[in-house]
């Protein structure tokens, strides 16, 4: 009896090896550039002393934001596309999803920014919303560099409990939820003044755009 043979087949992981190297090489380089910053940057979940010291909104553009920002995308892309591979949705080498992942979240987050400057320009929070947002730039990020090593371990290691990735995401919304808490507490002024508009914002694009993107790939899904 002739035994059928097979031929077996590798997953290319090399493009997932790149960019983990480069962006680790980001992070290192961010921090070397601005060694003290990059400190406090660190400790944000145990002190609020770098929103503190970096709340000007002249920080929303700087080498130190764009460079984490670039960071922060590949880094949540990595851990959506893992988050599926787990969960038996996809294949955690498929590149090409993962540069859709990644450029949905790029056009998501900036498409978001552009529209909260809009409405914020038509409640006349215009200053508001910029500091807010650095805060929340700065929460953000520090998720994406926070999970970026996790992400570099599952990816390399086969049959992850699905308690690993919620256990993530349960994490990652605590801290979102310190850092409005944080908002709230530093800008609470701001937001007595003017707290009618602070609740319409609120709804409008810090809950319903989550909402409804949930929603659309809960019903993808199903």
């Amino acid at each position: 009896m002739i035994e059928q043979l097979h031929p077996r087949i590798l997953e290319n992981k090399d493009w997932a090896t790149l960019l983990f190297v480069l962006t680790f090489a980001v992070v290192a380089m961010t921090k070397s550039a601005y060694e003290t910053r990059f400190s406090e940057f660190s400790k944000l979940i145990f002190s609020d002393k770098y929103a503190k010291i970096y709340r000007d909104n002249s920080h929303m553009k700087n080498s130190f934001t764009v460079g984490l920002f670039f960071v922060q995308i590949v880094s949540f892309a990595f851990f959506i596309l893992l988050t599926l591979n787990i969960f038996g949705h996809a294949s955690k080498t498929d590149w090409v999803l993962f540069i859709q992942i990644a450029t949905f979240l790029l056009y998501f987050i900036l498409g978001k920014y552009l529209i909260e400057k809009i409405v914020a320009a038509s409640f006349n929070i215009d200053e508001f919303v910029e500091l807010f947002n650095l805060q929340k730039v700065t929460y953000r990020t520090y998720i994406g560099v926070l999970i970026l090593p996790i992400n570099a371990v599952l990816f390399y290691y086969n049959n992850i409990p699905q308690i690993i990735p919620l256990a993530i995401i349960g994490i990652s919304l605590c801290i979102s939820v310190y850092s409005y808490f944080i908002s709230i507490k530093t800008y609470q002024n701001v937001i007595i003044g003017k707290l009618f508009y602070f609740i319409l914002y609120l709804c409008a694009l810090e809950i319903a755009p989550y909402y409804f993107l949930y929603y659309w790939i809960t019903k993808g899904s199903a």
